[in-house]
């Protein structure tokens, strides 16, 4: 438990991020805290370097809306200064704390105060002894210097604690957190440390910790990207776990690649839908279609969608047309039905506005693609003159393969 927040155990994976600012400027830490805990933060995380950082963490703590983690090195009088000034979890790398006698001492406070830990080891900062493991097997170097401080922990009778293995390497990371995994039995911090920009370490993290959550391994999570804005590292976070389907927190925003074949100006109104989606808590699906190739039939599932054409697109719900409406209305109408639905948690449909929007989309839908709804017509007309009914798959019109724009890409019909 770090503070109220539970790690591991088949709690849910649990956000944390660290602060950018520097600790014993109150103002600015609490005010950054704010902005993590609003976008999502389970927990965070303050450097704890100086003296004057400890006193200022004894406000924090006591003024923090989530748990707070003192993030120390080098020095262990700081870790025990820490956790003296309530401090929810104290995060300490052993191989770089003044040796296994120091590590006792802040184990034993650490029991003493009820306070879990987090121990472990990043590439950067493996213990001399392994340098020249790291050479030859980076992968195991990373392991074995985790395993030795679990076992340090473990002689000192300590077990509340999690452990972390991060690198700047991808795959290093994948491979030495799930050998970790299966050696140990504690709960997993993942992360890719000094991930970069946040475009390319956005992308880093999410192949990184959605592969290794994919596989069931990790336990909490934390995105380190190089940006002052320490929420914008909970909002990656937040959408790794969104797509692998482990948490749910806010409108899911489904859209489409765009192709030839789009009308209208998509890319702004995504970029729109996107940032006033931001207002809602509701875990709804909102899908945004460039055509009516791929709407509705790509996105039936959402609870909300657009699909669009040069003057008029259509609004859907839960793969059922709602109405048409111009194109330049297509955000305001759609948010129009959200909020609706949101002050009363039932979708209302138009009967009339709905057969107008079905026949609109019938009129633009290109009558050579596969969409989902044409294949299962398809597949009911085949099923029916199987059982006798050839004059209903006779009736269905031929598609013609040597104009389809999508010939051989899906597969080849007999």
């Amino acid at each position: 438990m770090v503070g109220s927040v539970p790690v591991g155990g088949g709690a849910p994976v649990a956000v944390q991020t660290m602060t950018k600012t520097e600790t014993a400027n109150l103002r600015a830490t609490m005010d950054q805290i704010h902005k993590v805990a609003e976008a999502g933060a389970d927990i965070v995380r303050v450097a704890v370097p100086r003296d004057q950082d400890v006193e200022a963490l004894r406000t924090i703590v006591e003024q923090s809306p989530i748990p707070i983690i003192a993030d120390i090195h080098f020095n262990h009088t700081l870790a025990l200064k820490a956790i003296d000034a309530g401090a929810h979890c104290i995060r300490l790398n052993p191989g770089n704390i003044g040796g296994p006698d120091k590590v006792a001492e802040v184990v034993q406070r650490a029991r003493e105060a009820g306070t879990p830990m987090r121990i472990g080891v990043n590439s950067g900062s493996l213990p001399k002894h392994l340098h020249a493991l790291e050479r030859s097997s980076p992968v195991e170097a990373l392991t074995t210097a985790a395993t030795e401080f679990v076992e340090l922990m473990h002689r000192l009778d300590f077990h509340d604690f999690k452990v972390s293995i991060k690198s700047t390497n991808v795959p290093n990371t994948i491979a030495s957190n799930r050998l970790l995994s299966e050696k140990i039995d504690h709960p997993l911090h993942l992360g890719i440390t000094e991930a970069g920009t946040k475009w390319s370490g956005s992308l880093k993290s999410a192949v990184g910790l959605g592969t290794l959550l994919a596989d069931g391994i990790g336990d909490t999570i934390r995105i380190s990207l190089s940006t002052f804005h320490a929420e914008e590292e909970v909002k990656v976070a937040w959408e790794i776990l969104k797509a692998l389907q482990l948490r749910e927190r806010g409108p899911v925003l489904i859209a489409c690649p765009t192709c030839g074949r789009l009308q209208f100006d998509m890319d702004t109104v995504v970029t729109e839908i996107e940032r006033r989606l931001e207002a809602y808590a509701d875990p709804i699906e909102v899908a945004v279609l460039g055509c009516a190739v791929n709407g509705i039939g790509e996105a039936s599932h959402a609870d909300f969608g657009i699909t669009g054409a040069k003057d008029e697109g259509l609004i859907f719900s839960r793969g059922k047309p709602l109405r048409k409406v111009p194109t330049a209305q297509l955000v305001d109408v759609l948010f129009e039905e959200i909020d609706k639905y949101a002050s009363s948690r039932r979708i209302d449909v138009d009967e009339r506005a709905a057969a107008e929007g079905a026949a609109w989309l019938a009129a633009n839908e290109d009558a050579t693609a596969m969409t989902p709804e044409r294949l299962a017509a398809l597949e009911a007309a085949e099923a029916a003159a199987h059982d006798g009914g050839d004059d209903v798959l006779a009736a269905l019109a031929p598609l013609d393969e040597t104009v389809s724009p999508v010939a051989g890409r899906r597969f080849t019909r007999a």
